[in-house]
């Protein structure tokens, strides 16, 4: 069987652990974009290369202990702005949920205790927990930060499952500190559901007899890989729940090898092997502010942007070779461009490359713009060797250029050398 392992509401649980009085309390995390990134005042921050997961981005600012409460997220003016990253399930009674403003959240919820987020301490419990379930399950997959996949089979006889499910969850609360449920099944994406279904701090066992009657009533949209398109077009056909999904497989079949692949997953046919180690696939950074309209000043954010983005490129040591940009302006209109590339890559030229896609993305130029986001992807380490710059005296000037400048700020911090341009 396979089991995946879920920590409850994990950022408060972390908070928790550090601050006990917050038990049982309605308690929310924040999460703001750090705009002053573009400002001479950026500092601190950091930049994460473990697999994140959800509203754990690349680069993050280091909270001070005074922003640690709901003045993280007040402007000078006293405005609070910011999103919930997660909240308490005490929170939740009062209809606070994942993604709401924090303002709306305070409305529903008086009594609702605001947190910063803590990402150095997020990282820190999720490794402790790896490496603790790596000594009690051999084939351990880390899917984001705060969710792990099993393989009992061959470990775990399957009557013995339950037991050792139940004394896993209880180490780990008495170990690590921290809340898990766990789910199990035949397949890692009917054993994910099963989690859902233990929350919180529970255990559930899906059996082969069992699936029909557990996912009979289970709405399309909490299964892993039905996105907004697939949910509408199961919408449009009157597919509203898992089980609709599984008695139309013709219909479902019809629509193409995914969503084939798609009904073998609820069905419980299709699985995936425990992938123990996973490779990054892409890289990004992005940032909402303020409506702004002066090109100038969006092209220097640009600059800014690609300027830390570099820093992580080099610092995973590949080459992208796929590059996007992406633009979020006011009256929701949204506009991008991508190109691919194999060459040598240097700072200079990625930062060249990305205000070439903003001047080609700015279709909207009578707008302010909101939102910018750059990701790279499709990486390739060996072409580092392979790609020559024989012949080429200026790319292995750069190159030089780029590698001195990536160890002082590797040294120093990403900020301690910045292009004229972003000035």
């Amino acid at each position: 069987m396979k089991i995946h392992i879920d920590i409850d509401c994990f950022f408060v649980s972390a908070a928790r652990i550090q601050e006990p009085s917050l038990e049982r309390k309605a308690v929310a995390i924040g999460g703001r974009s750090d705009t002053k990134i573009f400002t001479k005042d950026a500092k601190k921050q950091t930049v994460n290369f473990e697999n994140s997961g959800s509203f754990v981005p690349t680069f993050y600012k280091t909270y001070e202990e005074s922003d640690d409460d709901l003045n993280a997220f007040k402007d000078a003016d006293g405005k609070v702005r910011g999103i919930l990253t997660t909240s308490s399930y005490e929170a939740r009674a009062y209809g606070v949920k994942t993604a709401m403003s924090i303002k709306e959240a305070l409305g529903l919820c008086p009594i609702l205790i605001i947190k910063a987020p803590n990402m150095s301490l997020y990282q820190k419990l999720s490794h402790e927990l790896h490496e603790f379930l790596q000594t009690k399950i051999p084939l351990i997959e880390q899917a984001s930060i705060d969710e792990f996949y099993g393989d009992l089979s061959g470990w775990v006889e399957d009557a013995d499952i339950p037991r050792f499910m139940d004394d896993l969850r209880h180490e780990i609360k008495e170990i690590i500190k921290l809340p898990v449920s766990i789910g199990a099944a035949s397949t890692r994406y009917i054993a994910k559901l099963a989690t859902t279904a233990a929350k919180p701090f529970g255990c559930k066992i899906i059996k082969k007899y069992e699936l029909d009657s557990f996912i009979n009533k289970i709405p399309v949209g909490e299964f892993a890989g039905i996105g907004k398109s697939m949910k509408e077009k199961l919408k449009s056909a009157q597919i509203h729940t898992l089980g609709d999904l599984k008695s139309r497989r013709g219909t479902v079949e019809s629509w193409g090898p995914y969503a084939k692949e798609l009904y073998a997953r609820v069905s419980g046919i299709s699985d995936a092997p425990i992938q123990t180690k996973h490779k990054r696939k892409s890289i990004g950074i992005s940032r909402t502010f303020d409506p702004i309209f002066d090109r100038y000043e969006l092209k220097r954010r640009v600059h800014v942007l690609a300027r830390h983005l570099s820093f992580a490129i080099l610092k995973l040591d590949v080459i992208p070779t796929v590059f996007h940009l992406s633009l979020a302006y006011e009256m929701n209109q949204k506009s991008h461009k991508n190109i691919s590339l194999c060459e040598i890559y240097t700072e200079k030229k990625f930062d060249s490359l990305c205000l070439t896609l903003f001047n080609e993305a700015d279709v909207h130029r009578r707008l302010h713009v909101i939102r910018i986001s750059i990701n790279c992807s499709s990486f390739t380490r060996d072409s580092r060797k392979e790609l020559s710059l024989i012949g080429f005296a200026d790319e292995s000037k750069m190159k030089k250029l780029t590698d001195h400048a990536q160890e002082i700020r590797e040294k120093y911090g990403i900020n301690m050398l910045k292009w004229g341009s972003e000035m």
